[in-house]
């Protein structure tokens, strides 16, 4: 017999206790049934992987881009409100719509790869 561990922080091990005891096994057996069938379908684990490092990537570049973009509609909004031209506003208001489709389209591929075929 083999005891392998692991380490896990509070809400992880919150997560995991919650679903052993919805599946009404031990934690013990909840983690080697869930590792060993993972194991058998190498394949689809891999591609969850990727699809999930897909999401973190995307999401961290969309933040990236809204920080700047957030600023300059700031700036247009103030010197708008003070009765300036704003001579910048239109590429500004298209920077957020091309951000907005990218955010709508991100969505879109992650919900339809989320979404169960056949």
């Amino acid at each position: 017999m083999h005891q392998p561990s692991c380490r896990l922080n509070d809400d992880e091990y919150r997560l995991l206790t919650h679903a052993a005891s919805v599946c009404r096994m031990s934690v013990a057996g909840f983690l080697a049934r869930a590792a060993l069938k993972a194991a058998r379908d190498l394949d689809r684990t891999e591609a969850e992987i990727a699809t999930r490092r897909e999401i973190v990537s995307e999401l961290f570049a969309l933040r990236r881009a809204l920080g700047p973009i957030g600023n300059n509609l700031n700036q247009v909004a103030t010197v708008l409100n003070s009765g300036a031209d704003a001579p910048h506003a239109k590429a500004v208001l298209d920077a957020v719509k091309r951000t907005a489709e990218r955010v709508d389209a991100f969505t879109r591929r992650y919900l339809e790869s989320e979404t169960p075929t056949g």
